[in-house]
């Protein structure tokens, strides 16, 4: 099955995607509340700081700004020493708790295509003092990292909104070590769901590109050489789509 993007061009999507969130990260620079889609996951306590139980030492900027749909940082269950990437980082809450999940002695990238969001990230980090993180301006069909230079792949509600999410998925591939995992959340769409359907539902949670199904999903990290591919949906978003658990390994 081809993957599920509005059949707009995919630069215009992808500036679409570059706009929003600029918007929003200029939006919380000012001070207010943020959302990317329909507050109403928010509300509930289903996206955003609510998956995070513990957020009490990070600035208060990177907690409002956090717009995922889980916990990535607990999902890849990250270990001193450790080199971690996240794609997508948006204001840097989960590169903060990465960085402190893995200590002095390892380094956590954040990777955003967005300069506004990579501004308050980086504004984050120095006001939680996280001296062991680092920030790129960058797209995650790109990642700008050589080959086997990092062990965790992590990412937050970010894949989905790819209008090339094979790129995405190879790429993780290629900057991960031999032995290294991913651990990511994001929106996937039960299989019986048809493109439009999808679509539809997606932009009620900001997919952009539309929403992947699971076994796209499963097909695409596979076709990318990853192994030991875990997907656990945790709760529903709209009717028919979930935010879901993925993990996969790199032999």
């Amino acid at each position: 099955m081809p993957p599920a993007r509005l059949p707009d061009d995919r630069e215009q999507t992808r500036a679409a995607v570059g706009a929003r969130y600029a918007g929003l990260a200029r939006a919380a620079q000012a001070g207010q509340a943020v959302s990317d889609c329909d507050p109403g996951p928010f509300a509930a306590g289903r996206f955003g700081r609510a998956g995070y139980p513990d957020t009490g030492e990070l600035p208060e900027g990177a907690v409002r700004i956090s717009l995922g749909c889980g916990n990535p940082v607990a999902v890849a269950d990250l270990r001193p020493g450790e080199t971690v990437l996240d794609l997508g980082c948006g204001g840097g809450i989960d590169v903060l708790l990465s960085a402190r999940r893995v200590g002095p002695a390892g380094k956590v990238y954040g990777l955003d295509m967005t300069g506004e969001m990579l501004d308050l990230a980086r504004a984050h980090a120095r006001q939680a003092g996280a001296a062991n993180a680092e920030f790129l301006l960058g797209r995650i069909e790109a990642i700008p990292l050589p080959d086997g230079s990092v062990d965790v792949v992590i990412s937050n509600c970010v894949i989905n909104l790819s209008t090339e999410r094979p790129a995405v998925f190879a790429e993780s591939f290629r900057v991960l070590r031999p032995g290294g995992r991913l651990g990511i959340t994001d929106i996937l769409a039960e299989d019986h769901l048809t493109l439009a359907q999808r679509l539809e539902r997606g932009g009620q949670v900001g997919c952009i590109a539309g929403v992947p199904s699971f076994a796209e999903y499963r097909d695409g990290l596979a076709a990318a050489g990853f192994t030991a591919i875990g997907i656990t949906p945790t709760h529903q978003v709209a009717d028919g789509l979930h935010s879901a658990i993925v993990r996969a390994a790199r032999p």
